[in-house]
């Protein structure tokens, strides 16, 4: 099976100045809101009820703080990542773009826009607004980039720069490129260093360099090299114990045996799918990403890297 690379129309009502994608799924509730790898209708990711109030109730305030500021570059942005969580991905884009008529040199909008592009599959698109965003803000000072879903300290462990980079990166693997990525990782690497120099985001790139350095041993020892069990990690535990896992200093036993749901899930999945491949357990690594695929849990990275890996065996 060959990868089928998509470009979703947007299909739109205007409502409330937020383009609205039409229900095209059996389930009016739950759209398609992007397309596979594969070519299959990805639909509107079920939320718990519990999560899903919450995050409606936190647009409702995102979008009163737009109406009462907006020339607000920043009350933009919010309305879009609370869109996001939501799983209105599309919605969310539609809402980047018009932002961007207003601020059309915003760095930031472009580096939303381009993460959601990723979720929904339509990397080219994604991989424009990144890179143009490296170009505009080249001259800015980076900024620790508050998190809607915070940690539970409530500190913010990454920056705009940085996480431009950091997706571009990502963008460049999905697309079969890992080279490419790991050069640009480790641009965003020396990025991070300047600003957001801790565990967390030493952890998430080190991981990825890992995975994409698979295949040379001494870039891998190198990646390792500075991975130890104390690291002061936040946020980024799943990155953190999957590259103990690669050191050697966990079992793939203790990372499968207490899985959480959401995002750590195919988190945890592809890293143990990746560490088999690693081994040469190709069958147990084939096994792993398909369960994440069946899983349903789309829009986490560890699902995209899962499905473009599946296309590209196929």
């Amino acid at each position: 099976m060959k990868p089928v690379l998509i470009v979703l129309a947007l299909c739109a009502a205007v409502t409330d100045g937020i383009a609205q994608p039409e229900a095209t799924a059996p389930d009016a509730d739950r759209p398609v809101e992007a397309t596979s790898l594969f070519g299959e209708p990805l639909l509107r990711p079920e939320l718990s009820d519990a999560f899903r109030e919450k995050q409606e109730a936190l647009l409702a305030e995102a979008r009163k703080e737009l109406e009462a500021n907006p020339e607000d570059e920043l009350a933009w942005i919010w309305v879009g990542r609370r869109l996001a969580y939501l799983g209105r991905y599309q919605d969310a884009i539609v809402h980047y773009t018009q932002a961007l008529e207003r601020f059309p040199d915003s760095y930031k909008l472009r580096r939303h826009r381009g993460h959601r592009y990723m979720t929904i599959r339509q990397f080219d698109k994604a991989m424009k607004d990144l890179n143009e965003a490296v170009r505009l803000s080249n001259s800015e000072f980076d900024e620790f980039e508050p998190d809607g879903l915070p940690n539970v300290k409530g500190v913010p462990r990454s920056t705009t720069k940085s996480n431009i980079w950091y997706h571009l990166a990502l963008c460049w693997s999905f697309t079969g490129s890992d080279d490419t990525a790991s050069r640009i990782m480790y641009t965003g690497r020396k990025v991070a260093q300047e600003r957001a120099h801790n565990d967390d985001m030493r952890c998430a790139m080190a991981y990825w360099l890992a995975l994409w350095n698979l295949d040379d041993e001494r870039s891998l020892k190198l990646v390792l090299e500075p991975i130890s069990a104390d690291m002061d990690v936040i946020e980024n535990h799943d990155y953190h114990r999957l590259l103990l896992l690669f050191k050697g200093e966990l079992t793939e036993a203790d990372l499968l045996e207490d899985l959480d749901e959401g995002v750590a899930t195919p988190t945890i999945l592809y890293g143990v799918s990746q560490h088999r491949k690693l081994n040469g357990d190709d069958t147990g690594c084939r096994e792993l990403l398909e369960r994440i695929i069946e899983d349903g849990n789309w829009a986490a990275f560890g699902s995209i890297a899962a499905e473009a890996d599946l296309a590209r065996m196929d």
